[in-house]
């Protein structure tokens, strides 16, 4: 099974005594996800004095949990965690989920405890030359996308990778707001600065009720084109067909040889 977006694992933390409770770890990743209160009580279709409460309880209903997580582009999970690891395996069906590895995309939602949220993380875009060059010179200010998490936080970096023939790294550009919407609303909010032809952009969201406008801020390119091969050696990058997270070891590099790199 494939699961689509970000995936909050509900677990036990070691300090039961501390102070910190579920709603104000549900408060920690609407901010991560850089929502108001307001925005996303108006995607949860309730008051702004509703969400406050949700968020000020220390217990909370799955369906409370799953509704807010999912406002926010998230779906839940929840683990049942045995001593005896055969206990999966004879009382549940779906047993082999217990063996998957943790995906660093993921975040880990404590119930108490003082685990932190992760760090932002920067995303990797493939895209076509063209559109690559128009980016970092500051004409295409509106990166599009079939899906993409609505988790991402403003103020991501994200970094500019060309696909064939170019293949290599090139560019980095800070996201700004992610608008979900119907494409029609697209076309006519933001075609002008996505520099795209209205046949490409039809065909591109064919079949897609809901597509994404990324805003792109602060387009420059690097110091130094870094093309597949490098990528390759130095941290086993394979470019992704849409975007992907950029490993921890990929950004501290490009940190280290590109200074305009944000932190």
């Amino acid at each position: 099974m494939k699961v689509v977006g970000k995936v909050f694992e509900a677990k036990a933390g070691d300090a039961p005594e501390s102070d910190t409770h579920i709603g104000q770890r549900l408060r920690e990743i609407r901010k991560l996800a850089g929502l108001t209160q307001e925005q996303l009580a108006a995607r949860l279709n309730i008051g702004q004095a509703a969400l406050s409460r949700v968020e000020g309880r220390r217990d909370i209903l799955v369906s409370t949990l799953r509704d807010y997580l999912s406002a926010l582009g998230a779906t839940v999970r929840i683990d049942a965690r045995f001593d005896d690891a055969s206990a999966l395996v004879t009382s549940m069906r779906e047993a082999d989920f217990r063996f998957e590895a943790v995906d660093e995309n993921q975040l880990v939602l404590p119930i108490v405890g003082e685990e932190r949220l992760p760090p932002r993380r920067d995303v990797v875009f493939s895209i076509k030359p063209d559109y690559c060059d128009k980016i970092v010179s500051g004409v295409k200010t509106i990166e599009l996308r079939r899906r993409f998490p609505m988790s991402v936080p403003a103020g991501t970096t994200a970094l500019i990778y060309a696909t064939s023939p170019t293949r290599a790294l090139l560019g980095i550009a800070e996201i700004g707001q992610v608008h979900r919407c119907a494409p029609k609303e697209i076309w006519d909010s933001f075609s002008d600065r996505a520099c795209i032809a209205r046949k490409d952009f039809d065909t591109y969201f064919e079949g897609v009720e809901r597509g994404y406008a990324i805003e792109l801020k602060r387009a420059r390119p690097l110091r130094r084109a870094l093309e597949l091969s490098e990528l390759r050696d130095r941290f086993n990058f394979e470019p992704p067909q849409s975007f992907l997270y950029a490993t921890q070891q990929m950004r501290e590099a490009l940190h280290y040889e590109c200074s305009e790199i944000s932190h």
